[in-house]
């Protein structure tokens, strides 16, 4: 059910439920987008416009982050479980080696990207992959990719091109592309090639996964979350004192 939370759309999904409906869609080969909604993208939307209508024109709008998840709860809303994008897209290429829905990858640098697809041929064998690209080719390249990838006949498509260059490609194309299951998986690719490791379990249950990223990268990430995690805070507690007073 989609709910709204600071003026944001959003859809109170479980992981379970999020994989069934890409599964439908990639059977009735009819487009369906997913766009994983975190604390960082909600206050980046506020100032980007490109990047709140590739939030609000996606067909799932999912909940990956325990901010918003404890955030909606404090609100009232009844939000079931965070569905993370690094485990929805685990569920989904088990899903596509099980029954034989064929994934494009775009994203990363050549060397990540070539590295996770090993990965996954050696833990998914029955895996078929329709077709990859990295993620570093120039704007005017972009009909090119778009063509190889409708080419390619794929049933899903996992980007993982950073923000707003994603928001502008899915602007511009996401019709084009020819394909059922549309999905941004941030630096999902990284991960998988063991370029990035996730945070530990208990980390990632009580919302502390943003401090794991920060250790690994500390001058990317810490600015980044110290000041939408600041925004994010006053926002939240602006919406609970308007709450209290009705």
């Amino acid at each position: 059910m989609r709910v709204e939370f600071l003026g944001v759309p959003m859809d109170d999904l479980t992981l379970e439920e999020t994989v069934a409906q890409a599964a439908l869609a990639m059977r009735e080969r009819r487009r369906c987008q997913h766009v994983a909604l975190n604390v960082a993208k909600l206050v980046k939307m506020r100032s980007n416009p490109d990047l709140r209508r590739d939030v609000v024109e996606s067909d799932i709008i999912g909940i990956d982050g325990m901010g918003i998840v404890w955030g909606a709860r404090l609100l009232g809303l009844s939000i079931p479980e965070r569905v993370a994008g690094i485990d929805l897209l685990e569920q989904l290429l088990h899903l596509c080696a099980r029954d034989g829905f064929r994934p494009f990858f775009l994203g990363a640098t050549k060397d990540t990207l070539e590295k996770a697809i090993s990965v996954l041929r050696a833990k998914l064998p029955t895996l078929q992959i329709a077709g990859w690209h990295h993620g570093y080719f120039e704007m005017k390249k972009d009909q090119e990719i778009v063509q190889a990838i409708r080419e390619s006949h794929a049933d899903c498509l996992f980007i993982g091109l950073p923000t707003p260059r994603k928001e502008h490609l899915l602007a511009n194309f996401r019709d084009s592309f020819g394909v059922s299951f549309i999905m941004g998986v941030g630096g999902s690719f990284d991960v998988i090639a063991g370029a990035v490791n996730r945070s530990p379990l208990w980390m990632q249950n009580i919302g502390l996964e943003w401090l794991y990223r920060t250790y690994q990268e500390p001058r990317r990430m810490i600015w980044r979350y110290f000041s939408t995690n600041t925004i994010f805070a006053a926002l939240l507690a602006k919406a609970m004192i308007g709450r209290m007073a009705k």
